[in-house]
């Protein structure tokens, strides 16, 4: 489907209002994908559910999101574009205050659905808005900011969540919300244009539904897998299958439906920049998000943090991205995106490199360097990528470019850090094996009388201890590999920065 509504006249428009009152709405939504994690124990305790059962709070969000985002293209066509800003963020402050007030755990997750579906839209929606009221020479500076509301939201999520959940109570990660939302709305309503809606999109219920599927069973598979143990559960089967094969219809059914009667407009994937951008954003999600989810439980689990404390750890990392972002929106079409992306790859590469010197007595400063570094790098890829991939796309396929840079994103996020912790698991378990065939009476470590003591392997009491450093050792090597794969993973995409077209030549090549 391509969206014709036209884009937002510049002229005339109170750009500081709204562009304050969707950046509000967009660290709103963005906030919640990681906010709520730290106050699982208090709400688990609170409404007396299970561990399993808990999980829902986060799974249903993320699946609800995931399935709306790919929506935000045809309500906008069929409603506009202030309308939908305004029912989303409304919504979206609605279903936070019903999380807050819940008594259940069916609530709190149906309410999550609430927040999902109507959350959905406000990033992509964000992101388009930002590109229609900018000229071309001021979007970089605009992605800049916009690239500030999407990224560091996740990042100081977990500290503003333990904060207000050790201070005021778990509701309080909800109740947050609502007066960020309320000025969002208000700013929204006085300072949006009314636009038309195109109307000319025929709603592709096939491809809605397959996709649906197939994105929901896949967030499904990769939130539980590792719970369930992956494929020995029935479950994961059953979401696997259902993903595979809705996937394939919906692959076929938008070949053989024309673009403008079809939910998904495959011109899309002709764009080179376009493409190029998704399958970076799918790295960045890979990368920030995994790495983003290790630290603080390697802090915590390993040496002994408190959940507030690890926050505070890793929050300066959002700052490297504020920086970041302050300094590359300035330079965006004045410096080859090319070049800007390769040095904020080059620096991501080198954080991760710098976390595999990681051990078990590191200095809280050795923690938050390297998440520094990892801040600043994704800083300088993140607004130079959003503004190669929209340059060459054009404004009325900007909704649907928009939604599924997003979802790409997203499921990107979704796939590292299911992929990460299986890796953890996988790997701590073969170190652990192979750290204790060292373990014997004739290990050079017995010759230290207190040693020999404490970590007696003839008495049960030091059998458990020395059982407990071995998984604290070898935990600690998992670690290790998942920031060594992250580092590959982000020196392997180098090579693609060559397929990426400038503006400037793009334009050139169409003259030609």
């Amino acid at each position: 489907m391509i969206s014709t509504s036209v884009p937002m006249d510049a002229a005339g428009l109170n750009r500081p209002l709204i562009t304050l009152a969707i950046m509000l709405a967009t660290i709103m939504q963005t906030l919640d994908s990681t906010i709520a994690n730290v106050a699982l124990p208090h709400m688990q305790g609170s409404l007396s559910v299970s561990l399993n059962q808990i999980g829902w709070v986060l799974t249903s969000y993320i699946v609800a999101t995931a399935i709306a985002t790919p929506l935000t293209g045809w309500l906008v066509d069929r409603f506009g574009k202030r309308n939908i800003f305004l029912a989303s963020v409304a919504g979206f402050t609605l279903a936070s205050m019903w999380c807050g007030i819940s008594t259940s755990l069916f609530e709190i997750v149906i309410a999550r659905v609430f927040q999902g579906v109507f959350g959905a839209a406000l990033v992509p929606l964000s992101q388009t808005t930002l590109l229609d009221i900018n000229p071309r020479e001021k979007q970089g500076s605009a992605m800049a900011l916009w690239g500030m509301g999407v990224m560091v939201g996740p990042i100081v999520g977990p500290t503003l969540g333990g904060w207000l959940t050790d201070s005021m109570g778990w509701r309080w990660v909800f109740f947050i919300n609502v007066p960020v939302g309320i000025l969002a709305l208000w700013g929204i309503w006085k300072s949006f244009p009314a636009d038309t809606p195109g109307r000319s999109m025929r709603f592709d219920m096939a491809g809605f539904v397959s996709l649906s599927v197939a994105i929901g069973g896949l967030q499904l598979l990769l939130d539980r897998g590792q719970q369930l143990n992956w494929f020995s559960s029935v479950e994961i089967w059953v979401e696997a299958y259902l993903a595979g094969f809705a996937a394939i219809y919906f692959i076929w059914h938008t070949w053989r439906t024309p673009p403008e009667h079809s939910f998904f407009d495959y011109r899309l994937i002709l764009n080179r920049n376009y493409v190029t951008g998704l399958l970076f954003i799918f790295i960045v999600g890979v990368v920030l998000f995994a790495s983003r989810a290790l630290i603080p439980t390697m802090l915590q689990d390993l040496m002994g943090y408190t959940a507030e404390a690890a926050g505070w750890v890793t929050a300066p990392s959002g700052l490297g991205t504020m920086l970041a972002m302050l300094i590359v929106g300035r330079l965006v079409g004045k410096v080859d995106l090319r070049l800007l992306l390769a040095i904020g790859f080059g620096i991501t590469a080198f954080s991760l490199w710098e976390m595999q010197g990681y051990s078990l007595v590191i200095s809280q400063g050795e923690v938050i360097w390297p998440g520094v570094w990892q801040g600043l790098g994704i800083g300088l890829v993140f607004v130079p990528l959003s503004t190669a991939t929209f340059a060459t796309l054009s404004p009325q396929m900007r909704a649907n470019g928009t939604a599924i840079y997003s979802l790409v994103r997203n499921v990107g996020s979704s796939l590292g850090i299911s992929l990460v912790e299986t890796l953890l698991t996988r790997n701590t378990q073969i170190a652990h094996a192979t750290l204790a065939a060292h373990i014997d009476g004739r290990n050079p470590g017995y010759g230290n009388p207190a040693v020999a003591e404490l970590y007696n392997p003839h008495s049960s009491m030091g059998q458990m201890l020395l059982n407990n450093e071995i998984t604290r050792q070898a935990s600690m090597i998992g670690y290790i590999d998942n920031f060594w794969l992250m580092m590959v993973m982000t020196l392997a995409i180098f090579p693609l920065l060559l397929i990426i077209r400038t503006p400037k030549r793009e334009a050139a090549a169409r003259r030609s």
